[in-house]
């Protein structure tokens, strides 16, 4: 059992590390009045694998978007630090920062607020109100007593598949894999044809990379035409113009539809459409509408059997096909929500004040933050509005 902690951030990735900056920078508490606890090992682990298995060079977000308080923090940064180049540390018109640039800039961060000091690496079994504020039960035995406590968990461990592919991998486990299932091979212990099914950004960078690697071994498969955005939501989701009309909704269920409205799901900059695009012309690559209907095993390999007629062999199928859009954290949220008597809305996400308060000093940011936040609350730009009201409490 700990003294009691001003603050507890459960989830270490963008959202929670984004919190803690803002708390720690405005003087709003101190490293050691401070909690992060996170399943994995370090800060931003889980943020850092997902990028490199797909080998992502640039974020899709511009370069004002990132952890720190100052807007042009990371563009100083990139200064300061004579090792980067304007020219290829920075994308395209919006500034797009290089992901290995964005990662120093975290790790920076990380090391100049010593947030290490304060960081648990255990999962979440419980919270529970108390007189002083909340009571956070971690899987390793520990208590942590915090005045106020942040959720700032993703749903990146709710991994979704369709159901032929659930089945394929119960058949043959090793003959396909989700992306970011933590047991992913190396790809290079892999055997090629490889197919990827998806077609939004995570497929594209993962096709991308594979077809660097095995030219002409790659088919990707998509359900749709591209849908090509620069963003994954208008950027005037932002300011006030779109926010402050979408928090007078007090339907929650209409703010959901706005939220799905206003997401261009499973989007690609045109960027990246037009590297598919090369990679097509020069035999790299294959690239096929349609959608998987059923399989069939054989000895060596996979054939996947779309809608359109056609077959396509595989020995390694990789699924880049997103998540799962459960409330996150459900297994241990849920009981919470209970116990707590929070209220939620009918999609099962929380409903809260203008400053995410949940009940009395429980605030949220991230997913669970979106019936406030808007559509952005899931990103980099949404973790930084989330932060920027709750260091201002």
């Amino acid at each position: 059992m700990f003294a009691l902690l001003q603050w507890a951030i459960i989830g270490g990735g963008i959202q929670g590390l984004t919190v803690a900056t803002y708390l720690l920078k405005k003087n709003k508490t101190t490293i050691n009045q401070l909690k992060i606890v996170d399943p994995n090992p370090k800060p931003l682990e889980n943020w850092k694998r997902c990028t490199s298995v797909i080998s992502m060079p640039y974020l899709r977000s511009p370069s004002v978007h990132h952890l720190d308080t100052e807007p042009f923090s990371l563009q100083s940064f990139s200064k300061i630090e004579h090792k980067y180049q304007p020219s290829t540390d920075f994308y395209g018109r919006y500034k797009r920062p290089s992901l290995h640039m964005f990662n120093d800039h975290c790790d920076h961060l990380i090391n100049e607020l010593e947030i290490e000091h304060s960081y648990v690496a255990s999962t979440v079994r419980n919270i529970q109100k108390s007189d002083g504020g909340w009571n956070v039960h971690l899987q390793n035995g520990e208590v942590l007593e915090a005045e106020k406590v942040v959720i700032a968990i993703g749903i990146s461990d709710q991994l979704h598949l369709p159901e032929w592919a659930t089945k394929l991998k119960q058949a043959n486990p090793n003959a396909l894999y989700h992306v970011f299932d933590k047991k992913l091979p190396v790809f290079e212990k892999m055997s090629a044809p490889f197919v990827v099914v998806g077609g939004g950004i995570t497929a594209t960078h993962l096709t991308i990379k594979l077809a660097s690697m095995f030219p002409g071994e790659v088919t990707m498969i998509k359900r749709h035409p591209f849908r090509v955005h620069d963003f994954d939501s208008n950027p005037e989701w932002l300011g006030p113009k779109k926010r402050l009309p979408f928090v007078k909704i007090k339907d929650y269920e209409k703010r959901r539809h706005a939220i799905k409205s206003a997401r261009h799901k499973g989007s690609i900059p045109s960027d990246l459409r037009n590297r598919l695009s090369h990679l097509v012309r020069t035999d790299k690559l294959l690239i096929k509408d349609g959608i998987v209907k059923d399989y069939q095993i054989h000895p060596s390999d996979v054939q996947l059997l779309l809608d359109t007629g056609e077959s396509i062999k595989a020995r390694s199928i990789i699924m880049a096909t997103g998540f799962e859009q459960n409330l996150p954290g459900r297994d241990w949220l849920e009981p919470v929500i209970k116990q707590e008597n929070l209220p939620c809305a009918k999609c099962g996400y929380p409903i809260v004040n203008h400053m995410l308060e949940w009940a009395p000093n429980l605030y949220v940011s991230g997913a669970l933050a979106e019936l406030e936040v808007g559509p952005i609350a899931r990103n980099i730009s949404g973790a930084r509005v989330a932060a920027n009201i709750i260091s201002s409490i």
